[in-house]
């Protein structure tokens, strides 16, 4: 039996940076689902598609080619994984990720990964619909505030000029719509230890699962 770990929690949370930490230090495989829905709405706006048109998004995934190499994302032979990260993305990535039948393509393609690998997965419904069997479940989580002051810092470091207060409005914004939407709603599975990251560092949140997963039985995570 293949183990799996779940994130899940709002955007902001640090589900990325603690999912690929926890990836080097189990060995295991680490799949961004939230980059695969990024990467979906950058090539849909791209091609000026919105997401009322489901026809032609359908056809558009289906002509996607994703994988992973390491951290980055490549997309059709082309790493995007800066470029996904940019506000416009952000701003968008909400609507076209709440469309059921994007979902169940990339919901399907996530599971047939983790029947392949050992892997850990971050995103918003990684416990309680593609994973439901995972080996160990987290729900990530911080304050608004804490996350816009996070996502700020991170735009600012690569040199993007952003505006705290829009940020913080698009943060709750997409927690409403996330936690709203009638698909697999934002929502914490019943059996996930939740972590409130608000006042720990990254080095204490990795720290805290980790004690989770080698209590639960690690020394299987890395055959």
């Amino acid at each position: 039996m293949r183990l799996s770990v779940a994130i899940d929690g709002p955007a902001g949370a640090g589900k990325s940076t603690i999912a690929k930490l926890l990836a080097k230090r189990f060995n295991l495989m680490y799949i961004n689902t939230g980059a695969m829905y990024r990467a979906v709405t950058l090539k849909a706006i791209k091609e000026d598609i919105s997401p009322e048109d489901k026809e032609n998004l359908l056809k558009l995934i289906d002509k996607m080619e994703m994988h992973f190499e390491n951290d980055d994302l490549i997309l059709n032979g082309e790493n995007i994984s800066e470029e996904i990260y940019l506000p416009f993305i952000s701003n968008n990535v909400s609507n076209y990720a709440a469309i059921p039948e994007v979902r169940e393509k990339l919901v399907a393609l996530q599971r047939k990964m983790a029947e392949k690998y050992n892997v850990v997965m971050d995103g918003r419904d990684i416990g309680t619909v593609v994973l439901k069997e995972a080996s160990f479940k987290f729900f990530l989580t911080a304050s608004a505030e804490e996350r816009a002051r996070r996502r700020c810092d991170e735009l600012c470091s690569k040199g993007i000029s952003v505006n705290h207060k829009e940020i913080l409005n698009e943060i709750i914004k997409r927690d409403y719509i996330d936690s709203h939407r009638k698909i697999n709603p934002l929502t914490k599975a019943k059996d996930a230890i939740e972590i409130d990251s608000s006042y720990l560092t990254i080095e204490e949140v990795v720290d805290k699962m980790s004690g989770y997963i080698t209590k639960g039985g690690s020394s299987n995570l890395a055959k």
